[in-house]
């Protein structure tokens, strides 16, 4: 079982975030990862910063965490552009940079902003022709590629990356496993649908398991109680895992017993460097 910090770039200044990122990989974390919006979802008038721009930031500013978002949203980018960002950051950070792509999780979003087709059919294909053409770009071919969306002639870019950029895919959807059996190492299934994951997973190919979950940390029993509440007064319906560091060992350990490789952690407290080290020492320790 891996962790990875999922920490979204929004209500902190850059110092924070890399205060969290330095303390996230001293705890043992082996990445972390931000979001890919145009408006924070539920929150649209609080501050955000750019996700591939927090990226390179974030790689600068660590040694050894894998970086990326969880996930870009594919209608924002043209693939080429996605594809010269992508080996751009690999470079700079040593081979750090995973590809979380998605074809988006917020419809309205797109609307809004009048980016791409909110209608799903188009979308999926819209990011599968994306992955068609990141992956030929990447291994230096010289790109004739004529889909329903992109359109490139005779297009060569270099330096290709280090060594293969890992992608990340998320989704349960038929259309969706089938671009994660092609294209992804790791599959991202929500985590609703774990009780399904036996029955999806041969769906997927060679890709590894990883979930997004929440998780409110309890440092002791007599801050449970106020643990709790603060959870739910900042996420409401969302049902965050909560535990001492022993109760989250044991809930770790059973997904890990379940194929889950690597969980994406969402702090309910914002990932202070404090409950940072503590999660490590009482979990990662033990589960890493």
């Amino acid at each position: 079982m891996e962790f990875n910090l999922f920490l979204p770039q929004m209500r902190m200044s850059f110092d924070q975030l890399v205060e969290r990122a330095r303390a996230a990989e001293a705890a043992g974390f082996v990445g972390i990862t931000g979001m890919d919006h145009l408006a924070p979802p539920m929150a649209d008038d609080q501050p955000m910063y750019e996700a591939m721009i927090t990226t390179t930031w974030l790689a600068a500013h660590t040694e050894r965490l894998s970086v990326g978002s969880l996930v870009l949203c594919d209608a924002f980018r043209h693939p080429a552009v996605l594809a010269r960002q992508a080996v751009s950051i690999d470079h700079a950070s040593g081979g750090r940079f995973e590809l979380g792509i998605g074809w988006g999780s917020v419809p309205t979003e797109l609307e809004t902003f009048g980016v791409g087709s909110s209608r799903p059919r188009e979308r999926v294909e819209r990011l599968r022709e994306t992955l068609e053409v990141l992956r030929a770009l990447w291994a230096g071919e010289t790109v004739t590629y004529h889909g329903e969306f992109h359109h490139l002639d005779a297009a060569l870019q270099q330096p290709t990356p280090q060594s293969r950029i890992p992608v990340v895919i998320g989704g349960a959807g038929p259309k969706t496993l089938a671009l994660v059996r092609e294209h992804a190492d790791w599959w991202n299934l929500h985590v609703g649908l774990l009780d399904r994951v036996h029955e999806l997973r041969d769906q997927v190919g060679d890709a590894r398991v990883s979930i997004q979950q929440m998780v409110a940390y309890v440092p002791d029993e007599a801050s449970r109680k106020e643990v709790t509440e603060a959870a739910a007064r900042r996420f409401g319906r969302s049902s965050p895992v909560i535990g001492t560091g022993p109760e989250l060992v044991d809930h770790y350990g059973r997904l890990a017993d379940e194929g889950i490789e690597r969980v994406y952690t969402w702090f309910c407290d914002f990932a202070p460097p404090s409950t940072l080290a503590a999660f490590g020492d009482e979990v990662i320790a033990h589960l890493g």
